[in-house]
């Protein structure tokens, strides 16, 4: 379905779902995920960030379980990290600690979503922390779909934390797929001193 009108039918289902208690409206959500179709999914993650302001720690455990349970691609793992469990974290910050032992799990989208969660925290210039800590958990990974997502959170690091994230990577010694995706909104200073010249390949 073209994103148009996916849109269309979102706008549609949230004017349904709205009115539902919060346990009729997960229902729903458990329902479209179950389909295993990439528009259903999505539309989870649309209509589901709406409702931001009441995630706290039940809803971080559930979204936790669609990880395991459903999500089997990179845009709903990243739709449910950067969507979903970013505003978690942001209204209860104690939930951080909860994504850092995920670098360690089998499920390769669980590591990613690792990363990905703090892409808010990131672009906010907060939470570095924290970020360094998972992406130095993941340094390793041989996954390149985990090796992108430690890449684009350090991207988003950047641009209010430049001299912290340049410094950073510099001391690790990360895939080149990472480098490259970290180095994409660094000046040509900056990519030259990770090795990377003007031009990102």
């Amino acid at each position: 379905m073209r994103s148009a009108d996916l849109k269309r039918v979102e706008a549609l289902a949230y004017k349904q779902i709205k009115p539902l208690l919060l346990e009729e409206r997960y229902a729903v959500f458990e329902e479209l995920w179950r389909s295993g179709k990439l528009e259903e999914g999505a539309m989870v993650c649309h209509i589901g960030r709406k409702f931001k302001r009441e995630f706290d720690a039940i809803a971080f455990k559930r979204f936790a379980r669609w990880i395991d349970d459903y999500v089997h691609n990179w845009a709903h793992c990243d739709g449910v990290a950067s969507w979903l469990l970013t505003a978690c974290i942001e209204n209860e910050p104690a939930l951080r600690d909860k994504l850092i032992p995920w670098s360690r799990s089998r499920n390769r989208w669980k590591r990613r979503a690792s990363a990905v969660s703090f892409l808010q925290e990131a672009k906010r210039g907060r939470s570095v922390d924290y970020i360094f800590d998972v992406c130095s958990r993941l340094e390793k990974d041989a996954d390149v779909m985990v090796q992108k997502g430690v890449g684009w959170l350090l991207k988003e690091t950047y641009p209010k934390r430049p001299e912290e994230t340049v410094e950073y990577v510099r001391s690790r010694s990360f895939p080149r797929l990472v480098v490259r995706y970290a180095a994409e909104k660094m000046s040509a200073a900056d990519r030259r001193d990770l090795g990377l010249g003007k031009v990102i390949p």
